[in-house]
C-alpha cells in the first residue's frame, strides 16, 4: 500500500475552488484555496441532516485543536432536503451544532460535483500547494487524517511551503435564551415539563405554562459527568455516601451533572423507577450514552453505554444481550416506555436501528434492525431503518418516524408462528430520496425528514413533520394523512398536556400549542420532490464496484485472523440488481444491472453499499499492534444509462488511482 506523501507525488490533482451561494462563520467574506496557499486545508461536505456527518462534526474538534497553527477546516453543506437549502436553516444548524470553522452554503452542489463527491460526510485533504492528497467517506476517520495532515505538515515545512497563522473563521453572536435548539418533551406527573435544551446542554423543568422555569439539570457545559443537577453544590450537603459517582470536585465543591446535546427523553413506570432509583431515561445522544435521573433530587447517573461510539461487531447493537455499562451505543436520539417489550425501546440513529434497555436487568440488545440504511418492512430483524428519530407509545403499536426516508412507521406484535414476534410496517413514506408536503392516502402522502412523534387522544398520530415546519396526522382506521398546523419553527418533539398538543419549536427556542382545541385539520396538496443529489450514472449489464481503501501511515490491513476486509452490496428495488448482491471479503465485486428500466424519477434504483477494512500499526517489534476498524455505508442512487461507465468506485480512504 502506498502512503499518502507517494499518493501525493503521484496524484497531483488540483483541488476545485469552492464555489455556492455564500459563506458563514467568516465575517462575510469569501474564502478562496488560493488564498490559503501554506496552509493544509480539510473540505468537509456536510448535511445538517445526516447523523455520520454530526459524529464528523465532532471527531474534528480535537483535530482541528492540534493543529489549530497549520489547518483550516472547510464546510461544505451540499443539502440533501429543500428545507436544508434554506440560507436561515443553515445558519440556525451552523449553530445549533457548535461549528467553529467556515461553512460553504451549496445549495446547488456545485462542489459537491466539481470533487464528484458520492456520499455525506466526506472529506478532502488539500495540501499548502493546493493539490488533493488524501479523500475519505464516512466517518470514524479522525486518526488517520491526523497521521496524513502531520505528515503534509512535516513534508512541506521542510519545503518551506507551510505558513502557520490564524485562519479566516470568525465566530458569531451568541444569542442569549432559555432554551436554545431544544429536542424533545415529556409530561411529567403534577403536569410540569421536562425539556431536553440540546444546545445547551441541560434539561429544563417548565411548569404547567411551557414559560415558567421550574429548575435546570445539568451544568449547560459540554461533558459525560454524574451528579447533582445544580452547577456546584458543597459536598457538605451530600448524603450519606458521598456523589454518586467520582466526579470532580473543586473547591469542597462536587461539579454539576454534564451532557452532550441530551435529546429523547422517556418516563419510567413508577414501580420500575422505584426499583431502579432514577424516572427518568435520557437519551445523552452525543455523548453515546443513556442517563437515568431522579426527579426527587435531580441527580442524573449515566446507566447504559461506554461513551465510546459503537462502530461494528457482536457489540450493542447486535444479537446478544449485554451488560448495559459495557455495550457502546450510537447517537440514542430518542427514548420510549413500551409494555410490550417491558424496557425502553432506543432509536439508535447513529446506525439505523432500534435497541431495547432494560433497567431492571441493567441489559441492553438490538430490538430491530440491521444497520443497512433504507426501507423495508417485515421481521424486526431483517427491517430497514433509516435514522430513526421519534418513537411514541401507541399500546399494542409503537410508532416511530425515520427522517432519512420521511416516513412514519410502526412496531407491532406479529401473528403468532413468526420467529422474532414483532413486525415492521410503513404507514407514510417511499425511500431515501423522496420526500415532500403532501395530504390524502397515506400511500400518496409525503413528509420531510419528521423527528418527533405523538399519539393523540382519538388514537390519531401526530407526526412533527420537521422540515417541512408542519404537525400532521395519520388516522390508522383510515390510512388519510392531514395537516393540523404549519409554520412551526423545525418541530422536533411533542407531548399532550390535559389533551393538548405541546410541540419543541427548536429553531424558535420555545415550547408551542401550534393546535388549538377543535381545530379541523386541513389538506395540502403539495408536490412531490426528490433529492437533488444528483443520480451516478453507471452502464446497464456489467459494472465493476471498486471501494477504494489506503490504510494510514504506518498502518497495514490486518491479516492475521483472516479477510480484513468485508463488502456487502443490496439493491432497492431488489430487481435493480441481477447479480452481485450479498456478502464478500473483497473490496470489488462484479455486479450485473438490469437493463431496460424505465427510468421515471432521478434515479433507478439505490445500491445500498458497506464496506469495512481492519488495519494494524504496522511495527514488526510490537508484539499486540494497536488495530482499526473502518466502516462505511452508501446509498448511491444511480441511472442506467445506455454508454454509461462500466466501473463504479466508491472511496473509502485514500485516493482512487484510475480517478487521479
Amino acid at each position: 500500500m502506498a502512503t499518502s506523501a507517494q499518493q501525493t507525488r503521484r496524484a497531483r490533482v488540483r483541488a476545485p475552488e469552492p464555489t455556492g451561494r455564500r459563506w458563514l462563520n467568516t465575517g462575510g467574506e469569501r474564502v478562496r484555496l488560493s488564498d490559503l496557499r501554506g496552509k493544509v486545508v480539510l473540505l468537509d461536505f456536510w448535511s445538517f441532516c445526516c447523523i455520520n456527518c454530526l459524529h464528523v462534526l465532532d471527531e474534528l474538534r480535537p483535530l482541528e485543536e492540534e493543529f489549530a497553527d497549520e489547518l483550516v477546516t472547510l464546510g461544505v453543506h451540499s443539502p440533501k432536503f429543500e428545507h436544508e437549502a434554506d440560507p436561515e436553516a443553515l445558519a440556525a444548524a451552523v449553530e445549533r451544532y457548535a461549528v467553529h470553522h467556515p461553512v460553504l452554503d451549496d445549495p446547488e452542489l456545485s462542489t459537491w460535483q466539481d470533487y464528484a463527491v458520492k456520499a455525506w460526510p466526506t472529506l478532502v485533504v488539500v495540501d499548502p500547494e493546493g493539490y488533493v492528497v488524501h479523500v475519505a467517506a464516512g466517518e470514524g476517520h479522525v486518526e488517520a487524517l491526523g497521521k496524513v495532515i502531520g505528515e503534509v505538515v512535516v513534508e512541506h515545512d521542510a519545503k518551506g511551503t507551510l505558513h502557520r497563522g490564524d485562519g479566516p473563521y470568525v465566530p458569531p453572536e451568541n444569542p442569549g435564551t432559555t432554551l436554545r435548539f431544544p429536542g424533545k418533551v415529556i409530561r411529567l406527573e403534577g403536569g410540569t415539563m421536562l425539556v431536553s435544551d440540546s444546545a445547551q446542554h441541560s434539561l429544563v423543568e417548565f411548569a404547567a405554562d411551557g414559560e415558567t422555569v421550574v429548575r435546570r439539570i445539568g451544568s449547560g457545559e459540554r461533558g459525560s459527568t454524574d451528579g447533582p443537577p445544580t452547577d456546584e453544590l458543597p459536598v457538605g450537603d451530600l448524603p450519606a455516601g458521598g456523589p454518586v459517582t467520582d466526579g470532580p470536585v473543586t473547591d469542597g465543591r462536587v461539579r454539576a451533572a454534564s451532557f452532550r446535546e441530551p435529546a429523547g427523553l422517556a418516563l419510567l413506570p413508577e414501580p420500575v423507577a422505584a426499583e431502579v432509583g432514577y424516572d427518568v431515561v435520557v437519551a445523552d445522544t452525543v455523548n453515546h450514552l443513556l442517563r437515568g435521573v431522579s426527579l426527587a433530587d435531580g441527580r442524573v447517573t449515566t446507566v447504559a453505554g461506554t461513551g465510546e461510539q459503537w462502530r461494528s461487531g457482536p457489540a450493542q447493537p447486535g444479537a446478544e444481550t449485554l451488560p448495559a455499562l459495557e455495550a457502546p451505543l450510537t447517537s440514542p436520539w430518542d427514548v420510549c416506555w413500551w409494555d410490550p417489550v417491558g424496557g425502553i425501546v432506543v432509536a439508535m440513529a447513529g446506525n439505523h436501528t432500534l435497541g431495547l434497555f432494560d433497567p431492571i436487568a441493567g441489559e441492553i440488545r438490538r430490538f430491530a434492525g440491521t444497520t443497512v440504511e433504507g426501507l423495508r418492512d417485515g421481521d424486526v430483524t431483517e427491517a430497514f431503518f433509516a435514522q430513526p428519530s421519534g418513537l411514541a407509545d401507541g399500546g399494542r403499536r409503537l410508532w416511530l418516524v425515520d427522517s432519512e426516508t420521511s416516513a412514519l412507521r410502526w412496531i407491532e406484535v406479529s401473528p403468532e408462528g413468526l420467529e422474532n414476534g414483532f413486525e415492521v410496517h410503513t404507514a407514510v413514506g417511499t425511500g431515501l430520496f423522496d420526500f415532500g408536503h403532501a395530504d390524502g392516502p397515506a400511500e400518496q402522502a409525503l413528509l420531510q425528514h419528521p423527528l418527533g412523534v405523538a399519539v393523540l387522544p382519538d388514537a390519531t398520530v401526530a407526526v412533527c413533520d420537521t422540515y417541512n415546519g408542519a404537525i400532521r396526522r395519520y388516522d390508522p382506521e383510515t390510512g388519510e394523512v392531514s395537516t393540523l398546523a404549519t409554520d412551526v419553527a423545525e418541530p422536533s418533539g411533542a407531548t399532550l398536556i390535559d389533551g393538548e398538543l405541546v410541540v419543541v419549536a427548536s429553531t424558535a427556542h420555545r415550547l408551542e400549542r401550534p393546535v388549538p382545541p377543535g381545530v379541523a385539520a386541513q389538506l395540502v396538496r403539495g408536490a412531490a420532490q426528490q433529492v437533488t443529489r444528483p443520480a451516478t450514472e453507471v452502464a446497464p449489464g456489467e459494472v465493476g464496484l471498486v471501494v477504494v481503501f489506503t490504510p494510514p501511515p504506518g498502518q497495514k490491513l490486518d491479516e492475521r485472523y483472516g479477510p480484513s476486509t468485508s463488502l456487502e452490496i443490496s439493491a432497492s428495488p431488489s430487481e435493480l440488481l441481477v447479480e452481485g448482491e450479498g456478502t464478500g471479503t473483497a473490496l470489488n465485486r462484479r455486479l450485473v444491472l438490469a437493463e431496460g428500466r424505465e427510468s421515471g424519477s432521478a434515479a433507478d434504483g439505490v445500491l445500498h453499499v458497506v464496506a469495512q477494512a481492519a488495519s494494524c500499526d504496522d511495527d514488526g517489534a510490537t508484539e499486540h499492534p494497536a488495530c482499526r476498524l473502518t466502516r462505511q455505508d452508501w446509498g448511491v442512487p444511480i441511472r442506467i444509462v445506455s454508454g454509461g461507465p462500466d466501473r463504479l468506485p466508491l472511496v473509502m480512504g485514500g485516493l482512487d488511482d484510475q480517478e487521479s
